[in-house]
């Protein structure tokens, strides 16, 4: 069973510090995975129509400070230009929410946007074959990945529309010479299919040294995509697995409820 969460402060909407724990809890689990980056990268959520009467907002990591110092008190409330709607003294990083912001912006189902630069992810990312359909986990990502050519820090607008052009409808995207990008209807959604792309890289990268691989079938890759349970929705989206994580940050620190 999940941990009883810290009530919110009382002017605040239950959704929104419901919405503020959880993505506090999934920067933890960054933390714990090792997919940290000093104080860069980012996890944005948007916020519900409930919480903000239909307009764009969202929340995402204040600029300085580290995965394993963000709380849900602490997380900034900001618009699709990136502006801050409260009064936080922590900066928002503008390389940080450009490609966030236009995927939210565009993608009506783009509720969580998560970005990385682990090693095995960027390493695949600077291959010029990229993922290889040769392993358990790959294999469980038929036609669910885009890829992006790199054109420098992500801080110039103008790489939007050919960003989204290359994302199309698929939910993962390998930035090239960069890092791994994923996103979903729910935060879960989007970390298990992140989890799954860098798992995916990780067995590519340790295979690399063996020589040759062997590779999956394409019929036998669109097979087990279809047959993978964590994204089907009556298995709960990967709702599980993020509640089983939770749980040990809870034993671990749960001061991200804060």
């Amino acid at each position: 069973m999940n941990a009883v969460l810290r009530p919110g402060p009382a002017a605040m909407h239950p959704d929104e510090w419901q919405a503020r724990v959880q993505l506090a809890a999934c920067y933890r689990i960054f933390d714990l995975l090792g997919w940290t980056e000093m104080i860069y990268n980012h996890i944005t959520v948007r916020l519900p129509d409930s919480v903000t009467g239909g307009e764009r907002q969202f929340l995402i990591n204040p600029f300085g400070l580290h995965y394993g110092e963000v709380t849900a008190s602490n997380l900034l409330k900001i618009d699709l230009q990136g502006h801050k709607l409260d009064a936080s003294p922590w900066p928002v990083n503008p390389a940080g929410f450009t490609v966030h912001a236009a995927i939210h912006g565009a993608l009506p189902d783009a509720h969580c946007v998560m970005h990385t630069h682990t090693t095995a992810g960027l390493a695949v990312a600077c291959t010029a074959a990229g993922l290889a359909q040769n392993n358990f986990y790959s294999a469980q990502l038929h036609g669910l990945v885009a890829y992006h050519d790199f054109e420098g820090i992500t801080i110039h607008a103008d790489e939007a529309p050919r960003l989204l052009r290359n994302i199309g409808d698929k939910p993962l995207v390998i930035l090239r010479n960069h890092g791994l990008l994923a996103w979903a209807a729910t935060l879960p959604l989007a970390f298990v299919r992140l989890w799954t792309l860098q798992r995916a890289c990780e067995i590519q990268l340790a295979q690399a040294a063996l020589g040759p691989a062997l590779a999956v079938p394409e019929a036998v890759a669109a097979k087990t995509t279809h047959d993978s349970f964590q994204f089907d929705q009556q298995f709960g989206a990967g709702q599980d697995v993020f509640d089983a994580l939770t749980r040990r940050i809870d034993r671990l620190d749960p001061s991200y409820q804060s």
